[in-house]
């Protein structure tokens, strides 16, 4: 026999209400001091939203919580304020910057840009590691290269100026 008792709500709701949105703002202002590299290859709040749904998840499905809508109620919460940090990014550009990553410069005409490298951790070494990736050897052949908002390096190498032989 089926017991539904498991679809009661066996935590008050407005405490799991508040519980998954200080956990989801928490963690998105940890995670945008911790800076870009860290993401690896996807973005920052993709990051944050599978840790949290994954967490938030895991009682109902383990059977620790007494309810599978206690974890539903925490999942749905993280889920709304990621929407709505998404939302307000994109309908008020002027508060993007707080709730979303940027590019930042490393390399400006061929010129490494020591502050982003600090903040973000960089040596020397790994900026030429990631270049020689795009197939660039000299760090002066670098018009721009910025580390994105999903810690990966995109570079913008200088264009070659046609010499009179390539010239039509």
């Amino acid at each position: 026999m089926v017991d539904w008792q498991i679809f009661a709500i066996s935590a008050p709701l407005g405490e799991s209400i508040i519980r998954g949105t200080l956990t989801f703002l928490g963690l998105l202002t940890l995670m945008r001091l911790v800076g870009q590299r860290e993401s690896g290859s996807i973005g920052i709040t993709d990051v944050l939203i599978v840790v949290i749904v994954a967490d938030a998840a895991s009682p109902g499905l383990q059977g620790q919580v007494s309810s599978i809508t206690d974890s539903m109620v925490l999942v749905v919460t993280v889920l709304f304020w990621s929407v709505v940090v998404d939302a307000v990014a994109y309908r008020f550009p002027a508060l993007a910057h707080l709730v979303k990553a940027r590019p930042k410069p490393l390399i400006e005409q061929g010129k490494l840009n020591k502050r982003v490298m600090r903040r973000e951790l960089m040596t020397r070494e790994e900026i030429q590691a990631q270049l020689r990736l795009h197939g660039i050897e000299d760090i002066a052949l670098v018009e721009r290269a910025y580390i994105e908002p999903n810690g990966m390096i995109s570079v913008v190498s200088h264009k070659s100026k046609p010499t009179d032989d390539t010239a039509e």
